[in-house]
Parts: C-alpha cells; structure tokens; sequence
C-alpha cells in the first residue's frame, strides 16, 4: 500500500514526473515518427516482397528456436545456481552473465573464429554447416540470449520456496523426482517468462546475426536484417514497415509476459 500523499510532497513527485516522463515521451514521440512516415500502401507493398515474407518465416522460425534451446539449458542452470553450491559456482556465474556485457558484434566474431578452429571445421565437414546458415542464425541468437533465460530461471528458483521440495523428499521422492513433480511446475511463469524474453530478444538480434551468417536475401535473412537491408537501398518505406511489425510483435510479447509470467523480478 503506498504512503498517504502530503502536499510537502508535490514538488518531489512532479520533479520526479518530469525528469522521467522526457524518457516515456521520446519513446512515444519515435513510435508516432514511425508511423507517421509510412501509410497502410508502403507496409502492404513492404510485405508483398518475396524476401521480407521470407525474411518474416525465418525470424519466426529461429527465434523460437533459439527460445527453446534457451529455456532448455535456463531451467538446469538456474536451478544449480539457485540450489546447490558447487567448486566453481562463482565463476560459472560471472561466466553466464559474459554475453549480457559484451558487444553484440563481439558475440558474433567469437562464434566466427570458433567454427575456424580446427574442431569447429570439422563439425561444419562432417555433421552440417553453420557459419552463412540458418543453424547458425539460431545459435547466434540462442548465443546472445541464452544468459537472459539463465537469470530468469535463477530468479524464479529463488523466489521458490525449498520446504515443499524438501517435503517431497522426506515423503519418498527423489531429488530428481521432486524436481519435476513439485518445483518445476511451480516455475512454470518462470518459464513462461525465460522464453517470451529469450524470443523477444532473440528477434531484435542483428550485430551476432550479420557477423556469423551474413545478410543473404532468402538464406539468413532475418527481420533485424532486413531493416539493414533495406536502408542499405534507400528503401526507407521498407525498412520502417519492418521496423513497426518488431515494435508491434514486442509490444505483443510484453503483455504476454506481464499478463502471464513472472512479477516481481525486476525483469518485467
């Protein structure tokens, strides 16, 4: 419940107000620029292209992808992390959180030079190519967004209360039979939410995707990249139409997430 309003207090509040609503209002001002500057035409146009359609099916397809390796690898290591303490835990978490702080474009070099090193060209020989393909589109992706699920699902183990794995356990169950029939489906907005944000990030990656795959038109050509593109032709009726459907899919997202997922993390 708030505090009860004081008038002393109004001078704080509106300073508050102002200094943050400049914030709220270019948001709104670069939103409205948008859809100022295009028309109902440029985007129907925009999406009758071959390659943008294309383009469109690729994002949807890897970004869910990339979501659920994520959520895959989140679950196990956020339950680690939260509940046990191993050698090596302290570095394993400042190991996670690596590809939050690197640049974009730092991610996508690294997983560049990976696939040139004597292992990496051997899998890409021998099992399927990566580097320019659309596997590597997805792991570029799952490469950058993969530690946002991780500290999703840490956060929601924490908030987890541990006495009702414990109870289960003392009834009978195993550590990993617990796991699965009492902690994991009460992680289950956690989860929610490590995917919604792994997809949501996964579709506004463009430096790691551009780096490691390239932007061929019909190959691995993704949303992000097909705003480059696009400007890159002087196409900007295009690249704005593009630009409007990632705003309306994330906006989309987050209020999935926040009708839905997990409250109270500082994550939504």
């Amino acid at each position: 419940m708030p505090p009860p309003f004081h008038r002393s207090d109004l001078p704080f509040l509106v300073g508050l107000a102002l200094i943050g609503g400049l914030y709220v209002a270019l948001i709104v001002a670069l939103v409205a620029a948008d859809l100022a500057y295009t028309s109902g035409t440029d985007i129907a146009r925009a999406f009758a292209s071959p390659p943008i359609r294309a383009a469109v099916w690729l994002s949807l397809v890897s970004c869910s992808a990339a979501a659920i390796l994520s959520v895959w690898v989140a679950v196990p290591l956020g339950y680690l992390l939260s509940r046990t303490r191993f050698p090596g835990r302290a570095a394993v978490d400042l190991i996670v959180d690596v590809p939050i702080l690197l640049p974009p474009l730092v991610v996508g070099l690294s997983l560049l030079i990976l696939f040139q090193t004597p292992p990496g060209a051997w899998f890409q020989r021998n099992v399927f190519a990566v580097t320019y393909a659309v596997p590597g589109v997805v792991l570029a992706q799952f490469a950058s967004t993969a530690a946002f699920a991780v500290r999703t699902m840490r956060v929601t183990f924490d908030q987890l209360d541990p006495r009702t794995e414990d109870i289960a356990r003392t009834l009978g169950c195993s550590r990993g039979r617990a796991f699965w029939l009492v902690t994991l489906p009460e992680a289950r907005r956690g989860v929610l939410t490590a995917f919604t944000l792994s997809w949501a990030r996964s579709l506004g990656e463009f430096g790691p995707i551009l780096v490691f795959c390239g932007a061929t038109r019909m190959r691995t050509e993704v949303l992000s990249t097909s705003v480059f593109l696009e400007l890159s032709t002087g196409n900007l009726e295009a690249a704005l139409a593009v630009s409007l459907l990632m705003i309306a899919i994330a906006v989309l997202v987050l209020a999935v997430t926040r009708a839905f997922g997990l409250r109270g993390t500082g994550l939504i």
